[in-house]
């Protein structure tokens, strides 16, 4: 189906006024002669099964912000319709350019060796901490797959924090599928390959719980949405894993 655009009005200080003109005619009141691209656009908005209004916050005045409100109450009134104002710095940025994409993939790789060999320096040192406070050896995988996985952290949480949930999603989901999809075929080719042998070392408890982890994980996707139960169950477990670690 292809796009379709509809520009109405050139400044922001008309947009009160088009939205009254709108509004009007949706509720069966036009006032006088209606332009054409007016009346197309709240016949389609009246056709759409389901539309969302999305606007900038900081772009637009009150009265245009009010008049938005009563267009989606009066369109709810016909169809389904709902709004979602952008926050300062949710607005998103223009596409790059090739010259800019092709940067952000070489930087991306560099960082990526970066943060490699950065946890590969400190392993030496993590080992040590390790062995001094009596820990399992297995502490010290953990430990440097959370200095990898940092950057990506810290950018979901200050997604989250940001009530950009789509984007937090997006980021851990990314992360697991980097894993899923590249390193465990990785290593199993190269296994494959030389002939050694493959095994995923896991105890009979890690295995429990990576079972119970994917079983809530396909529960919370598999709706659409997530609640605070959700996330905290998510929560417990990843606790449960670092304490059995730690103590085994």
């Amino acid at each position: 189906m292809p796009e379709v655009i509809t520009t109405i009005g050139r400044t922001a200080a008309e947009l009160p006024t088009l939205l009254g003109v709108l509004r009007a005619h949706i509720a069966g009141r036009p006032a006088g002669k209606i332009a054409k691209p007016i009346s197309e656009l709240a016949t389609a908005l009246q056709a759409a099964r389901f539309g969302v209004a999305v606007w900038s916050a900081q772009a637009l005045d009150e009265l245009t912000i009010e008049m938005l409100f009563g267009l989606l109450k009066d369109l709810n009134a016909k169809t389904r319709f709902t709004g979602l104002p952008l926050a300062a710095g949710d607005e998103h940025a223009l596409p790059p350019d090739a010259a800019a994409a092709l940067t952000s993939l070489v930087m991306l790789a560099l960082s990526l060796i970066a943060v490699v060999g950065l946890a590969k320096t400190l392993s030496p040192e993590i080992r040590a901490a390790v062995d001094a406070a009596s820990a399992p050896p297995a502490v010290v995988g953990i430990v440097i797959a959370l200095l990898v996985l940092l950057p990506e952290t810290s950018a979901a949480v200050r997604a989250a924090l940001r009530n950009r949930m789509q984007t937090s999603l997006n980021l851990a989901l990314g992360s697991a599928l980097a894993s899923i999809g590249l390193t465990i075929p990785a290593v199993a080719a190269v296994a494959i390959s030389i002939g050694l042998p493959l095994a995923l070392g896991l105890a009979a408890k890690e295995m429990v719980l990576l079972a119970v982890t994917l079983l809530i994980s396909i529960t919370t996707l598999a709706s659409g949405r997530a609640t605070v139960l959700q996330g905290a169950v998510h929560l417990v477990l990843f606790a449960a894993f670092l304490f059995l670690s730690v103590v085994p």
